[in-house]
């Protein structure tokens, strides 16, 4: 007994891995969950058309029946009402026997030609109904598979934008940052440094001297102009 209680216990741990596992795989691959499951309702679609098809058999079957004893009914009325003309009593007991017989086999299939109608109508019924869930299960497939990719193409850009470091980018422009700085300031200390120069300063004295030397010549040539002129005035 022991042992038996262990078996069972290990087949079911064993069928509760098993199941973990398939429902793990599921989760990761839902094309095979959802196909499995429209495989599944194929297969019972087959069946259900299969059971379909005989319930339908069954009612042409006790149509055809009912039918035929309906015309075998009606021919021995005829038959009994040309007995009962001719006075041949003994043939009409007969048919009066096979007329009651007829008629209550007759009330038989008729009940039974009523349930094989109701019958097929539901199996027509649910084989449509199947019909059309398969149709559903399989557009949902296709949709919720859709929407899968989607959402696992946004999470792939998030993750990817997620994982890129910026701290380079910014010690990269932190460092273009502090060598325009610098290469600004050591052009403005160059600027400095050559106006504090000596022969920069030295040049710069005698650009302003010689400024200064054309400014007095200038004065003095127009100085001397001006008393050529007054002296011509006084001789004329």
């Amino acid at each position: 007994m022991a042992d038996i209680n262990f078996i069972s216990r290990l087949s079911n741990l064993w069928s509760g891995f098993v199941s973990l596992w398939i429902t793990d795989v599921e989760k990761r691959h839902p094309e095979i969950a959802y196909q499995n499951a429209i495989d599944s309702m194929i297969d019972k679609y087959g069946k259900l058309k299969s059971a379909t098809a005989s319930i339908m058999r069954r009612r042409e079957d006790v149509s055809a029946r009912l039918n035929t004893e309906q015309q075998e009914l009606a021919a021995i009325n005829a038959d009994l009402s040309a007995a009962l003309a001719t006075g041949q009593d003994e043939l009409g007991i007969v048919l009066i026997q096979k007329k009651n017989a007829l008629e209550t086999s007759i009330k038989t299939l008729e009940q039974d030609m009523e349930q094989a109608r109701t019958d097929a109508d539901e199996a027509k019924s649910s084989l449509i109904q199947v019909k059309s869930e398969i149709q559903k299960l399989k557009d949902e497939k296709d949709r919720m598979l859709a929407q899968m990719l989607s959402a696992e193409a946004r999470m792939k850009i998030q993750n990817q934008l997620e994982g890129l470091s910026v701290d380079a980018e910014v010690r990269a422009l932190d460092n273009v940052r502090e060598h325009i700085k610098n290469t600004v300031a050591e052009a403005k200390m160059g600027s400095e440094l050559r106006d504090s120069d000596l022969d920069v300063q030295l040049n710069k004295l005698r650009q302003s001297s010689g400024a200064i030397t054309a400014r007095q010549q200038l004065e003095e040539m127009k100085r001397l102009k001006a008393t050529q002129a007054a002296g011509s005035s006084k001789s004329m």
